[in-house]
This record gives structure tokens, C-alpha cells and sequence, in this order.
């Protein structure tokens, strides 16, 4: 029974960090703007697999995870007070086994529900005017500044008496400020730094045969930097190289920090979209941590459909 709590505990603290951290996902042109009603939905499947560093924090060895995370999007652009804005929509869907040693005892856990949805707007604030289809078609990017608020709303799946659940139980929102550069024609340079704060889940892992009360787990700010260096073949047909990195986000339950929560995480991967139809893309991308101080280090493998279309919603 200990040991299947203590590793319970660990999961539970990287199935947090999964979620609470989809900041940390690689996402290549991501203030490059459209012609005005733009619309694209895209189903992603992405696939995990790697081991779970937790820094000394809980006496767990040989902690590792494989799972897989469908995930449905919806975007759209349009006008605010003349520049280029969107609003993207996301529900994911996760299932996943992990394993680990605590104790002596290996333990097995696997879960499937509903991960917590996510909300972002973003909205050009230099060199990207809103423009019909028409005018989209002369205009060439140079320098792009934008800025943009990521919202992860607390829908997952959560039951405050087991101690894990795919959702967080808590808010999440990013502000971020995005820069994008075309050169010559074909290379695209991108730059991201954002922030991301935590409500406080006020009812984590409580009323239950180990804890009859109620307790609250909450989670310092964390930083993160983005960056991509990409090339087009041809129109719609594009690669990138990407990378990231993460620092803070300590966790505390009932006010109780723990400093080995700590991050100071990198990622590097890449990007692959090729146009299949005139309204159809394909996307692939490959992505692994360089650098994991405390949370996931996975292999992460995506691929995603993508249809496009103009006109206004209806």
C-alpha cells in the first residue's frame, strides 16, 4: 500500500506537469497571420514515451510512461481595430501506463479520460493588418510582432478522491509576446517568451480512506522561451527546426513548498507540413527533452490533419 501511494504521489506530480505544461509543446508559425475568416480544424494524435525525472523529490526508480493524446482544434481569424487577430480552440483526449519502482515494488497505472481544455487568442500588433483574401495575396511578410493569452479551463477528467486524474482541477493561463521574421523569401525566424500562472487546485487528493479533510495544491509561475528556424519548398510546403526551454513552476500543498519541484527543462525537435489538397495539410513532428531537471523527459511523435476554408461562420 505505501508503495503504491508513493508512486501514485510521483504520477500524480507529472501528470500535473503533462498538463499544466502544454506550453512546453513545439508550435512552429504560431503568430504568422491569415487572410481575414480563416477556418481550420485539426485533428492531432500525438505519442509519448520516455522516463519521468524527479529530482530526488520521491524515492522512486525506473519511473516511466507511454500514452497517447488525440486532440480536436478549431481555429479562426479575424479583424480587432484593423490588425489580424484568431481565437484557436483545443479538447484533448489522453490513455496512458506508467510504471515505476518504489520500494522495492513495481506498480502499474493506467488511465484514459478527457484532458482539460484549451483557449487561445492572439492578435498582431505590428506588421500584420487585417487583409481580405485578396489583399492577403500581394502582401509579403517582413517583421511580425504579436501578442497572445492561452487559457486552460479546468473540464478534464477529476475525481478529488483518487490521487490521479488527467484533468487539473485548477485554471492555467499564459500571456505570451510572439515575434516572426521572413528573409529572402523562404526562411521564417520565430521567437516566443511567455508566462504561465496556476490557480490553486483547493480540493487535491482529500476525503478519501488516506486524507478525510481537504487540501489545496498550487504552483509558482514558470517562464518559457520558444524559438524555430524554418524554410518553405513551396507555398504551404514547409520545415522547421524547434526548441524551447522552461524554468520554475515549484509545487506546494497546503502551503508546504517543495523546492525539488523546481524546473529548468529543454526540448529541440521538428517540424514537417506538406499540403495534400487545396483545403488539406498533412504535419508531422518529432520532439525530445535535451534537458530535464524535474518532470516528463519523452520522445513525442505527432502527426496531424489539417482542413482550411474561407468564409465567415454561419
Amino acid at each position: 500500500m505505501r508503495s503504491s501511494l508513493k508512486l501514485g504521489l510521483c504520477t500524480a506530480m507529472a501528470l500535473c506537469w503533462l498538463q499544466g505544461l502544454n506550453a512546453q509543446d513545439l508550435a512552429p508559425r504560431a503568430y504568422v497571420i491569415t487572410p481575414l475568416h480563416s477556418n481550420a480544424i485539426t485533428l492531432t494524435y500525438s505519442f509519448y514515451d520516455g522516463s519521468i525525472n524527479y529530482n530526488g523529490a520521491l524515492p522512486v526508480s525506473g519511473a516511466t510512461g507511454t500514452y497517447s493524446v488525440p486532440i480536436f482544434s478549431y481555429y479562426h481569424s479575424f479583424g480587432l481595430f484593423g490588425r489580424s487577430a484568431n481565437v484557436v480552440a483545443s479538447l484533448p483526449y489522453g490513455v496512458g501506463n506508467f510504471r515505476g519502482t518504489a520500494f522495492g515494488a513495481e506498480q502499474h497505472l493506467y488511465r484514459s479520460g478527457l484532458l482539460d481544455s484549451a483557449f487561445r487568442f492572439s492578435v498582431n500588433l505590428k506588421g500584420g493588418p487585417a487583409m481580405p483574401p485578396q489583399k492577403f495575396v500581394k502582401w509579403k511578410q517582413k517583421v511580425l510582432l504579436g501578442a497572445s493569452l492561452k487559457v486552460v479551463a479546468p473540464t478534464g477528467q477529476y475525481d478529488p478522491t483518487k490521487l490521479i486524474n488527467w484533468g487539473t482541477n485548477r485554471w492555467a493561463l499564459k500571456p505570451e509576446f510572439g515575434y516572426s521574421e521572413r528573409w529572402g523569401g523562404k526562411w521564417v525566424l520565430d521567437g516566443y517568451f511567455g508566462v504561465w500562472f496556476f490557480t490553486t487546485n483547493r480540493d487535491f487528493w482529500s476525503r478519501n480512506t488516506f486524507y478525510a479533510g481537504t487540501r489545496s495544491q498550487s504552483q509558482n509561475p514558470i517562464g518559457a522561451v520558444e524559438g524555430h528556424l524554418s524554410y518553405d519548398f513551396k507555398p504551404r510546403l514547409w520545415a522547421s527546426v524547434d526548441g524551447n526551454f522552461w524554468f520554475g513552476g515549484s509545487t506546494s500543498v497546503d502551503g508546504v513548498q517543495n523546492p525539488l519541484t523546481q524546473a529548468a527543462n529543454s526540448r529541440i525537435g521538428g517540424t514537417v507540413a506538406v499540403p495534400i489538397t487545396k483545403h488539406q495539410t498533412l504535419k508531422f513532428s518529432y520532439s525530445d527533452g535535451t534537458y530535464i531537471r524535474f518532470g516528463g523527459n519523452y520522445q513525442n511523435v505527432s502527426a496531424a490533419w489539417q482542413y482550411s476554408w474561407l468564409g465567415r461562420p454561419k
